[in-house]
C-alpha cells in the first residue's frame, strides 16, 4: 500500500489503453483502487490523493487520468473521480 505501489501502476497506465479506458470508466478512488489490485498494485484511495493533478496529467499525456479531459483530476467540472 505504498506511493511505489501506486506510481508502478501509473507508469503500466500509461501504455495500456485498456487500462486507462478502465480507469474513465471508474466512478471513485475506490474503483480505482480496486482496478489497480486487479492489476497486482496495492495502494490506499489516500494516496491517489497524494499525487498533484500534474503528476497525474504526465501519465495520462496531458489529459486526466481518470476522465480523459483535460481539467484537473481534483477539481475539474468534468470530472467525476476528484
Amino acid at each position: 500500500m505504498s506511493l511505489e505501489q501506486l506510481n508502478a501502476f501509473l507508469a503500466k497506465v500509461k501504455d495500456d489503453t485498456s487500462l486507462q479506458e478502465k480507469l474513465k470508466a471508474a466512478k471513485s478512488n475506490d474503483e480505482v483502487v480496486s482496478i489497480a489490485k486487479e492489476h497486482g498494485h496495492e495502494f490506499t484511495a489516500e494516496k491517489i490523493r497524494t499525487l498533484s493533478a500534474k503528476e497525474l496529467e504526465a501519465v495520462a499525456g496531458g489529459s486526466c487520468l481518470f476522465c480523459g479531459g483535460t481539467d484537473s483530476w481534483e477539481d475539474g467540472p468534468n470530472c467525476e473521480i476528484g
